[in-house]
């Protein structure tokens, strides 16, 4: 064995390591929100806090340093687009990162998140935003100290981003924010209140069991393998990846209509994506996705382009009337102009296609004024009930269904939001390409058959993981940077053929 193939050899387990403790940190935070009873929480907090030292520990040793600094002249002279080469690379990105948080705070940031998720369910089930708020304002101090430590040149809310979205700034963020605002305010007064779509036939809480099973049928004609995948139930819905071969998905039921289905379709992207990384990446850092813009363009993608699509109604209109009979003759048009329906609500994750991203903007914006001190804590609900009023036009009743709904801040991740619309606008430029590249995909999605997409998505964007940062995939893949134009205008045509010309601004 040469000198050069030792050092990356011994680099590699070091990482495998670490990977393998975070893995182990995801399966207990996946326990929390779906298995554990209440009672384990104070526990499950010191566990997840003495596994979060420990990590951080062995991230920022001094050995890893000197690992890495043998690593990269070797690394230097190989292809730079190799498994090797790209590992360093990420490794050394991420060590920098992480070795300039203390031990402690890393800790303590570990720690208030596990107990900011228990008084976040709390809280929410209560539509109690004072019992939350101290864990909140826990969560921010926190963060301000984390971002002390990463210095930003750009703004303190980049610091935040990067953990999300690595090299996205808010500056290149807000005008594209801006761009949306200005075309979905008015498309939503325009046709939110039309009355246009009656959605009565799907406005109904279905029994959960025949909920599962439409949910089991399509899962499986989109590539749900019961030796990989699971599917359980939770408060809020994610995606856990526990390696490539064990795949946690969950959804809920406390719904009406077919959200569960969408939420099960939107997380099977996630999913999809982790199970299709290649498999030789497993054992490292870089088997996971891009970035979560990355991450939700692939979710998005298959819960809007796919599963709100007409070709996919078309295939299973027929077995969600044979689930539900009392549905009777509603036929794919019916569905699809249902599941589309501009309807302004409360609930992001059961927001329609063109609302969706105003809550996401609501987010961002309010997250930068909370984290700067322009915001108190104590204004929070008014202010987030404003924005609701004036971007989607609703008064919010309660703060369970407000400011109290998402669990990103009772976990802590500040700066996730905006990628929730990123991933919307790749996801359309994405299928863009695909319409090109895959002519007949209609067609195929019309007859319950996914192969060829999920063999374009691994090819293109799955199989590599994280071995090129979220910019340069975005080169790779779509030639150039995220543009909203290819959503608007793919948006306003599928209105158009719900609600008709008159109505589109």
């Amino acid at each position: 064995m040469s000198a050069a193939t030792s050092t990356l050899d011994e680099l590699k387990r070091e990482l495998g390591e670490l990977k393998d403790l975070g893995r182990i940190a995801a399966l207990l935070a996946w326990d929390q929100q779906v298995m554990m009873p209440p009672a384990g929480a104070a526990a499950r907090a010191d566990q997840l806090s003495t596994l979060g030292r420990l990590m951080h520990v062995r991230s920022t040793s001094p050995e890893l340093g000197k690992l890495l600094d043998a690593a990269e002249p070797v690394a230097a002279g190989l292809d730079p687009d190799s498994d090797d080469a790209r590992l360093v690379k990420v490794a050394r990105y991420e060590f920098e990162k992480e070795v300039k948080v203390p031990q402690d705070l890393r800790a303590e940031l570990t720690r208030a998140a596990s107990e900011s998720y228990v008084a976040w369910v709390e809280a929410r089930k209560n539509s109690d935003f004072a019992g939350f708020q101290p864990y909140l304002e826990k969560t921010l101090e926190l963060k301000r100290r984390y971002i002390e430590c990463m210095a930003p040149e750009t703004e303190p809310y980049d610091a935040l981003l990067d953990e999300f979205e690595q090299g996205a700034t808010a500056a290149e963020i807000r005008p594209i924010f801006a761009r949306l605002k200005e075309a979905l305010i008015p498309l939503v007064r325009a046709v939110g209140s039309s009355g246009a779509v009656d959605d009565a036939p799907l406005r109904r809480r279905f029994p959960i069991a025949g909920l599962q099973q439409i949910e089991q049928q399509v899962l499986a004609r989109f590539g749900f393998d019961p030796d990989a995948f699971r599917l359980d139930p939770t408060v809020h819905p994610f995606e856990t990846a526990i390696a490539i071969s064990d795949i946690r998905l969950t959804t809920r039921y406390e719904v009406e209509g077919l959200e569960s289905l969408f939420s099960s379709v939107h997380e099977f992207g996630h999913g999809l994506y982790e199970r299709q990384i290649a498999p030789e990446l497993d054992s490292t850092m870089l088997a996971r996705g891009a970035s979560l813009g990355w991450h939700e363009s692939q979710s998005l993608l298959w819960e809007n382009l796919i599963g709100r699509g007409l070709p996919f109604w078309e295939r299973f209109a027929p077995e969600l009337v044979d689930v539900f009979p009392e549905l009777g003759s509603l036929g794919a048009a019916e569905i699809y102009a249902i599941v589309n329906k501009v309807h302004p609500d409360f609930i992001r994750v059961e927001a329609d296609e063109t609302t969706y991203s105003l809550h996401v903007i609501l987010r961002f914006e309010l997250e930068q004024e909370m984290l700067s001190g322009e915001l108190p804590l104590s204004e929070l609900p008014v202010a987030w009930n404003q924005r609701m009023h004036d971007y989607l036009g609703i008064e919010v009743p309660e703060d369970r269904l407000g400011v109290l709904q998402d669990v990103h801040w009772g976990i802590g991740s500040l700066g996730y939001f905006p990628t929730y619309t990123l991933g919307h606008l790749r996801a359309s430029q994405l299928w863009q390409r695909i319409s090109r590249e895959l002519p007949d995909l209609p067609e195929e999605i019309g007859r319950g058959e996914f192969g060829s997409l999920r063999e374009w998505l691994r090819e293109n964007v799955h199989r590599h993981g994280m071995k090129f940062m979220p910019k340069e995939l975005q080169e790779r893949v779509l030639g150039g940077p995220i543009d909203p134009e290819p959503f608007l205008a793919r948006l306003r045509e599928k209105l158009t053929g719900i609600y008709g010309q008159a109505l589109i601004p």
